[in-house]
């Protein structure tokens, strides 16, 4: 592919985004980012990838955060920019490629590659689908479910002034529930090839 295509997958727990993301890479032959930014990062400043991964999307502190000529004492708030920052070096310098989370769609708006999309689903089936991946009882997975998406939206909402899952911040928002992870991936196929063709 001769343009540059960035794809933002924001999700809820449960709904396959990660599960789609990657089939999109396989499809456009595109880098996925996901937890694997980290590692990425930790090559490159020599941080520890496991200390790192501990501070992964968790939500700022600001009553115990403090910024003193630009340098922040959060080390949760700097991991969060270390992966703004790559994200944005990554556009900037013409690369395409998948992330999923880390507020892609705020990072990287108004750059013209972008296309973002958020992956919702129904609790019934998010739960069923939690179940059967990490062997757990229906309350252990609603359990799971609640932890992982306030965890994201506390995430989310703590380093942009859009919310979490708003449709109105990002290109598309589906719901895999409906055509399931094979249906959802075509639907957006599509979308992302109109959207190709007008960049």
């Amino acid at each position: 592919m001769n343009k540059q295509l960035i794809i933002s997958i924001g999700r809820e727990f449960g709904s396959g985004g990660h599960e789609i993301a990657q089939k999109l890479s396989d499809i456009y032959q595109l880098t996925l980012y996901d937890q694997n930014i980290l590692e990425e990062i930790a090559k490159k400043t020599n941080l520890d990838h496991n200390e790192l991964r501990e501070l992964e999307e968790t939500k700022r502190n600001k009553l115990l955060s403090r910024t003193v000529r630009g340098m922040n004492n959060s080390a949760t708030h700097n991991v969060t920019l270390l992966q703004f920052d790559f994200l944005k070096k990554k556009a900037d310098a013409g690369e395409s490629f998948i992330v999923v989370g880390r507020c892609a769609e705020f990072v990287l708006k108004g750059h013209p590659a972008v296309i973002s999309f958020f992956v919702l689903g129904d609790h019934d089936v998010k739960k069923q689908r939690i179940m059967e991946l990490y062997h757990l009882s229906d309350i252990e997975a609603r359990a799971m479910m609640y932890d992982n998406d306030r965890r994201r939206k506390q995430y989310h909402n703590s380093y942009c002034p859009s919310k979490w899952g708003d449709s109105r911040y990002y290109d598309l928002s589906i719901n895999s529930s409906k055509l399931g992870i094979d249906g959802s991936v075509k639907i957006m196929c599509e979308y992302i090839n109109a959207r190709i063709v007008e960049m």
